[in-house]
């Protein structure tokens, strides 16, 4: 099996909710399952296998999960299949529901166990049709670019009040601001948030201007730990941050400067910690998933390296995820942002060119992220990866993720 997370926002770009889309099995090698095959475990929810493996504070702490369920599934003893608290799991099904009194029972026994109920597909020839269904439903996910919502707004105001509604396909940062001046929807999904509207250069504030030149400092092929230290001090959260750590990694240490913890902690170590540390503060006036993302995908390019033959290029694999949205971190084109920071030839040409044998891996962390499977699937036959690897390789990801939050 393979999953991904994919962010729901809302009105104020915070993260409502996540996604959780998942395939069991690789249908180019087993094309049997697009025909007769496609019904086996259909009673199976494979986002709750996802939720279980992970548990649910470490999905998201605080945050809504979605997880699609069929029509055959919703059947199944959901409660015995995850016990995690009902109010934060929504289960997401489609118009394959029927509107018979088995169904809506169902519905209505799921709800008072504490679910969350969410339907897509939706479009406003069948609105009607899916009347009684819709009663139970919180939240309805519409394809904007299929949906009049000023009418679709009255509709649902006036028949489902309860309904929350979460536009679908949201790609652009223009669709975003549209949508939300025009009211209606609550709720978005897309990839807006990763495709910045950036006109040129702009003027990089000063404390930015202070951890970029840390960046740099750290990002010298073989740099200096007193100057890395030097420029450490400069900044009161960062030296606390770097003492917590050392504190922590030693026992009856007695740290006497900002050097001597740079010192304790090796060069290697303090080099993947500056450059996680700085990412987060270069990210403090942006929404919260952008650093999630950022995160997330250097330690998944981290993990895939090895999958992918390049385990000696791990390191890079790593920082080349971890600026892989540097354009958005800094509001600059990509060009401009790589010109702030010292990065290696190979990062330069898979952000920047699509070359090399980092694009390979960049590449295929952006299909996966989106849950392109037909893709994903491709590149797996291509290279001869197993599921379960990349599957290992993103849950970790995940855990690490939400370690480094905790600590």
């Amino acid at each position: 099996m393979i999953a991904t997370l994919i962010p729901i926002f809302d009105d104020e770009m915070a993260v409502f909710g996540y996604s959780i889309f998942t395939q069991r099995d690789n249908f180019l090698l087993n094309p049997n399952l697009l025909g007769s095959g496609m019904l086996d475990g259909a009673g199976q929810i494979p986002g709750l296998d996802v939720v279980n493996s992970m548990g649910i504070d470490s999905l998201s702490e605080d945050k809504y999960i979605f997880v699609e369920v069929t029509n055959f599934s919703l059947f199944t003893d959901i409660k015995s299949l995850c016990d995690a608290d009902p109010s934060r799991l929504i289960l997401l099904f489609d118009t394959s529901v029927q509107q018979s009194m088995e169904y809506l029972n169902r519905l209505k026994e799921l709800k008072s166990m504490g679910y969350g109920l969410a339907m897509r597909k939706l479009t406003p020839s069948n609105f009607g049709h899916y009347s009684e269904v819709l009663r139970l439903v919180d939240y309805a996910l519409l394809d904007h670019t299929k949906i009049n919502i000023s009418s679709a707004k009255m509709f649902f105001e006036r028949m489902f009040p309860q309904v929350t509604l979460c536009a679908v396909n949201v790609d652009t940062q223009e669709d975003y601001d549209k949508l939300r001046e025009v009211g209606g929807y609550h709720l978005y999904e897309g990839m807006f948030f990763r495709l910045p509207q950036v006109s040129g250069e702009r003027e990089t504030a000063p404390l930015k201007a202070n951890y970029i030149q840390l960046l740099n400092v750290v990002n010298d092929a073989d740099f200096d730990l007193t100057d890395a230290a030097d420029v450490i001090s400069r900044d009161t959260a960062l030296v606390i941050e770097l003492l917590k750590m050392v504190n922590h990694m030693t026992v009856n240490s007695e740290i006497t400067s900002v050097r001597h913890a740079a010192a304790m902690l090796g060069q290697r170590e303090l080099k993947r910690w500056i450059n996680t540390a700085i990412t987060r503060k270069l990210c403090a006036d942006k929404p919260s998933e952008i650093t999630r993302l950022s995160l997330l995908r250097a330690r998944f390019a981290e993990n895939l390296a090895d999958i992918f033959g390049l385990g000696g290029l791990s390191s890079e694999l790593f920082l080349m995820g971890l600026f892989s949205v540097l354009d958005i971190i800094l509001d600059k084109p990509m060009e401009e942002a790589l010109k702030t920071v010292k990065v290696s030839r190979s990062i330069e040409n898979a952000l920047l060119r699509d070359t090399g044998d980092l694009a390979e891996v960049l590449d295929f962390m952006l299909e996966y992220e989106n849950a392109n499977w037909n893709e994903v699937d491709r590149q797996m036959v291509m290279k001869d990866i197993a599921m379960d690897q990349v599957y290992d390789a993103y849950l970790e990801s995940l855990r690490w993720y939400r370690e480094l939050l905790s600590a």
